[in-house]
């Protein structure tokens, strides 16, 4: 079934910037829809972004303008870019891989 890796959290100032990387094991060409959610302390787990096989990509609203979601098939990997963070945006982000199912996560830390 394969895997997916989550990497590039970290901690960053308020209006900094981040890019995060999903690797996974197999190819990702004919997956339909991979995407990053993201889970806050005390919270649920939420949609952050969703990005389908035709590059047809969904932001929650709080993110839009702000982050990009898009994926290289080549090298089997989707990407979220996100500036001009915003404390409120810390949490645990999550791959979703479709048939891989979850990563581990990585923490990303927004200070003000």
């Amino acid at each position: 079934q394969g895997q997916v890796v989550e990497s590039g959290g970290g901690l960053v100032q308020a209006g900094g910037s981040l890019r995060l990387s999903c690797t996974a094991s197999r190819s990702i060409a004919s997956i339909n829809s991979m995407g990053w959610y993201r889970q806050g302390s005390g919270k649920q787990r939420e949609l952050v972004a969703v990005i389908t096989s035709r590059n047809i990509s969904n932001y929650e609203n709080s993110v839009k303008g702000r982050f990009t979601i898009s994926r290289d098939n080549a090298k089997n990997t989707v990407y979220l870019q996100m500036n001009s963070l915003k404390p409120e945006d810390t949490g645990v982000y999550y791959c979703w891989g479709g048939q891989m199912g979850w990563g581990q996560g990585t923490q990303v830390t927004v200070s003000s």
